[in-house]
């Protein structure tokens, strides 16, 4: 097998291997989806999937188009409302990890999926929130993935769409909700994790990646850990997985 890979698949194999064995996960569709489905069939395979669509222990058996595609039915523990998922697992603090993207991620983790520009005035309209609020706030740890881009990554969104860590570990705290936040950020480039004050800091590179290249992509002075990590490249079986057995048509890797 040709073990050169994508982007794509770089940051769906690194988000996976955040994943831990037991871990109930609030996933969607796209790439958090394939790296749900990555870790369940190596290191965790007792990964519990919930949908927004109202699926509880999802086992789909091919590759999921949408939340309400009927392959997460499959197989699955329950199906219930959106209501329920919603009050009766992630408000309750049941849900372990939730997956978050967006158009904009700030130093402080907050997340922007509404507006580039002025509310009022936009340059452009993105799609907005869905459940993203509710999961940034109660999930018990958050993952987020994105391209490592200068435009993705402003000091300050234009917009708060998601509550990162507002401007700090102490204001999030004290907004009472219960999640812990943005735990890692995964890009093309590396990882960055938040500080002791929720600034998010480089953590870890990917082979090839280099801190110049990291900083000329972020729009803050982006800090680094004192103990640089370099990431494990992909295996050859993570690869055969994602490329045979996920997504064999490449529609999102």
């Amino acid at each position: 097998m040709d073990t050169a890979y994508t982007s794509s698949e770089l940051m769906i194999i690194n988000a996976a291997r955040l994943l831990r064995d037991g871990d109930v996960v609030f996933v969607g569709v796209g790439i958090p989806n394939l790296a749900c489905n990555l870790a369940r069939r190596t290191h965790a395979p007792n990964l519990y999937m919930i949908y927004e669509a109202g699926v509880i222990g999802a086992r789909p058996n091919r590759l999921p188009l949408s939340i309400g595609d009927p392959t997460l039915v499959s197989g699955a523990a329950a199906v219930c409302s959106m209501y329920d998922i919603f009050t009766l697992y992630l408000q309750r603090g049941n849900v372990d990890v939730g997956f978050l993207g967006g158009a904009q991620i700030d130093r402080f983790g907050n997340i922007n999926a509404t507006v580039i520009g002025d509310y009022a005035h936009p340059k452009v309209r993105l799609p907005g929130s869905g459940g993203s609020m509710e999961i940034a706030a109660w999930a018990n740890r958050c993952y987020i993935m994105t391209p490592h881009q200068k435009r993705r990554f402003p000091e300050r969104v234009d917009f708060h769409t998601s509550a990162g860590f507002l401007s700090g570990k102490g204001e999030r705290q004290a907004s009472g909700v219960r999640g812990k936040g943005p735990q890692a950020v995964v890009t093309n480039l590396g990882i960055l994790e938040p500080d002791e004050n929720g600034e998010l800091i480089l953590t870890a590179l990917h082979p090839g990646a280099t801190v110049e290249m990291a900083r000329e992509n972020t729009g803050w002075a982006l800090k680094t850990a004192p103990s640089l990590r370099i990431t494990e490249p992909p295996t050859a079986e993570e690869l055969r997985i994602l490329r045979e057995e996920l997504d064999p048509q490449g529609i999102y890797r």
